[in-house]
Formats: structure tokens, sequence, C-alpha cells
């Protein structure tokens, strides 16, 4: 494992741990943390496909 595999991967767990940290705090009903749970794996879908074509343009 490279610096820049050990830094993605610290910023992978680290971004995980928020989310499941904010759904697990909010005590919601399975059904809303699923949803929940969806909507930020879109979030953090599309903050990565825009790093990812910004990379690729530069």
């Amino acid at each position: 494992m490279n610096g820049d595999t050990a830094v993605s991967l610290a910023w992978g767990v680290g971004a995980l741990a928020l989310v499941v940290s904010s759904l697990v705090a909010r005590r919601l009903p399975m059904s809303d943390w699923i949803k929940m749970a969806l909507a930020w794996a879109a979030i953090f879908g599309l903050v990565f496909l825009v790093v990812w074509a910004w990379q690729a343009v530069t």
C-alpha cells in the first residue's frame, strides 16, 4: 500500500463513519434510515464523479 492508497482509504473510512454516525444519532425507523443512507450514497457518488471528471480534464 502506497501513500496515495492509504490516504484514499482513510478518506473513505472517515466519510463512512460520518454518515453512519449521523444516521445512528437520529434514531429513526429502519425505513427512513435506509432512505437516508441511499441519499448519502448518492451525494458521495456525485461528489466522486465530479472530482473524477475534474481530474480527467486537467
